[in-house]
């Protein structure tokens, strides 16, 4: 699988131990920075990874930051993206199962890399069980078309 990765400065160590780790799995990774963990603004390296996912470039996107949530913020705004924000190995496999979330959004001050890793393992390996669920995917993208008329 093609997969973008991008992180500020708190995430980027984590963001290099994931790399290593889809490397091992056989994934494609596309790296939109940061390069180190000097202080940096976070949706500089976020949005070209959302907008990897967006056009089709790459199949799934991982962004990384202190929190996370600033970079969840930073990935929804671009169109067709479904970012979600996990913390555990539950809300990484509903993220697949019940939303599709083709970007995962993690927190390296607030969850352990060891945890980090099952996280993406899961969000990796879990598909989009489609359903009932496909029918509220489809009601986010009519949402979201609508929001961007004519823009």
């Amino acid at each position: 699988m093609k997969i973008a990765i991008g992180s500020d400065h708190a995430g980027f160590q984590y963001k290099e131990a994931i790399k290593r780790l889809l490397a091992e799995l056989g994934h494609d990774i596309h790296d939109f920075g940061t390069d180190s963990d000097e202080a940096v603004d976070y949706p500089l390296f976020i949005r070209p990874v959302a907008e990897a996912v967006s056009r089709g470039e790459v199949e799934r996107g991982i962004v990384l930051g202190g929190s996370g949530n600033g970079e969840a913020i930073v990935a929804n705004k671009i169109r067709g993206i479904r970012c979600t924000l996990c913390w555990n190995e539950e809300t990484a496999m509903l993220a697949r199962k019940h939303n599709d979330a083709n970007v995962l959004s993690l927190g390296a001050r607030v969850i352990p890399e060891s945890k980090a890793l099952e996280i993406v393992k899961i969000w990796l390996s879990t598909p989009f069980d489609g359903g009932r669920h496909l029918r509220r995917i489809k009601q986010i993208e009519e949402i979201e078309f609508n929001l961007h008329k004519g823009s």
